[in-house]
């Protein structure tokens, strides 16, 4: 049997054992690829080398920036700060028709900037917004839809667990990463807004008007918020001028954060118990991700499927625009399927190399394939944040959260049309500016 063909026969006993088998994405990518290391070569050779790409990978004193900004996120979310994030965003969004919505958009978008896990978002998020917009009548389309989108900003605004692996993987700048991330990241962010005001301007009935919250009640909800905004500033300011590395950046941060906790007395010793077990169980997930991810990507490699696949690609006399959309087709599939970052990891042994020698920026590719995967978290069959917010919602059905991210789609493809005609201006300004 040719090679290749084995490497593809792999992806597919791959994705039958992630969903017939219901096996967890990591530990389903370690089992297949092991299993086909092993038949390509032997099972001594296959753990010889494993064993060596394990160590080379995880002997790495990068990948302690992952646990270090889950922590700080996990301190944030215990200390209760979503509700002071909720609270000060309502103040001053709330009145508006769909104002609730915004809010926990808004709100969504600074515990990202924070925390860097979706997930983490959603469920927090959930818990503080979806009864405040139940109270005030808002439909269960907008209400579970708002939060799922608003979500899935954890994964796309610094700092990124995701944006982290993928620079890590492509020895990119992580630095140059967070900042070229910073455009997309608001022009998502104001887009979905923006959609929240279509909704109701078509369905005034969905989004009614809340309380208006006076000039001074507005400003004394501010200064527990600005402490997000104060640490996200510091940690990216420095990144900026090059003073700390984005592992020190992430340890100054976690330092940070429980200072802020502490002096706010807000964080309490069973919340300081709590984020660490999060700690533990997030940052176990993912590295247990990136593990299967490894094996299976030398499995991929091994049968020689990516330069065959490089090679096939080039021969069909596509432009690259062409090339490119179909590449980022398979990432909108690829992030109905799977997790975001599962699926990032086994495809950038094929696909990287692809778009590199089609000569595209691997910071700027970087950016587009984070926001396609990401919608993916919203779309069936897997979406996970809706999961998640039907799971905290028991009474909207999952079909309805369904229903409500798909008004957000288009938000998602203008900011991936944008980044693909406006490069240097939506990523590459800023990224180039880090030293």
């Amino acid at each position: 049997m040719n090679e290749a063909m084995i490497g593809v026969y792999g992806i597919g006993i791959m994705f039958a054992v992630l969903f017939l088998l219901r096996i967890p994405a990591g530990f389903t990518m370690a089992i297949v690829g092991f299993c086909g290391i092993a038949y390509v070569t032997s099972i001594p050779a296959a753990c010889g080398m494993i064993g060596a790409e394990l160590w080379n990978i995880f002997s790495s004193y990068g990948l302690t920036v992952i646990p270090m900004f889950i922590l700080v996120g996990e301190f944030i979310h215990y200390a209760g700060y979503n509700d002071s994030l909720y609270f000060a965003t309502h103040r001053w969004f709330g009145h508006y028709r769909g104002g609730l919505a915004i809010t926990t958009i808004m709100a969504s978008a600074a515990f990202s900037a924070i925390s860097g896990s979706n997930t983490a978002t959603a469920a927090t998020m959930s818990t503080v917004a979806i009864p405040s917009m139940k109270k005030y009548g808002y439909h269960p389309m907008l209400n579970a839809g708002s939060v799922a989108a608003g979500a899935t900003l954890g994964v796309l605004i610094p700092p990124s667990i995701v944006l982290v692996v993928y620079g890590l993987y492509t020895g990119q700048s992580i630095g140059k990463l967070f900042f070229g991330n910073v455009i997309p990241s608001v022009i998502l962010t104001v887009l979905i807004a923006a959609t929240v005001f279509f909704i109701c301007y078509r369905n005034p009935s969905w989004g009614p008007k809340g309380d208006k919250s006076t000039w001074r009640e507005r400003f004394q909800a501010l200064p527990e918020a600005l402490d997000i905004l104060l640490l996200f500033g510091i940690i990216m300011y420095a990144l900026f001028t090059g003073v700390v590395t984005a592992t020190e950046a992430a340890a100054v941060s976690c330092t940070l954060g429980l200072i802020i906790c502490l002096l706010r007395r807000k964080l309490t010793w069973e919340g300081f118990i709590a984020s660490i077990k999060d700690t533990l169980r997030i940052s176990c997930m993912v590295f247990m991700i990136i593990a299967g991810a490894i094996i299976f990507g030398r499995f991929l490699t091994l049968t020689r499927l990516p330069f065959e696949a490089a090679t096939w690609i080039s021969s069909l006399g596509l432009s690259n625009w062409m090339l490119l959309c179909a590449i980022l087709l398979c990432y909108v599939i690829g992030g109905c399927i799977m997790d975001a970052l599962a699926f990032l990891l086994v495809s950038l042994p094929i696909f990287y190399p692809i778009v590199m020698a089609m000569g595209y920026d691997p910071i700027w590719f970087g950016q587009v394939i984070t926001i396609v995967t990401t919608m993916g978290s919203i779309m069936p069959p897997i979406g996970i944040c809706c999961y998640v917010v039907a799971g905290m919602a028991k009474d909207i059905p999952l079909g309805t959260v369904f229903r409500g991210s798909f008004y957000y789609i288009p938000s998602y493809i203008i900011a991936i049309v944008l980044l693909m005609l406006f490069p240097y201006w939506t990523v590459l300004v800023l990224s180039n500016l880090v030293r």
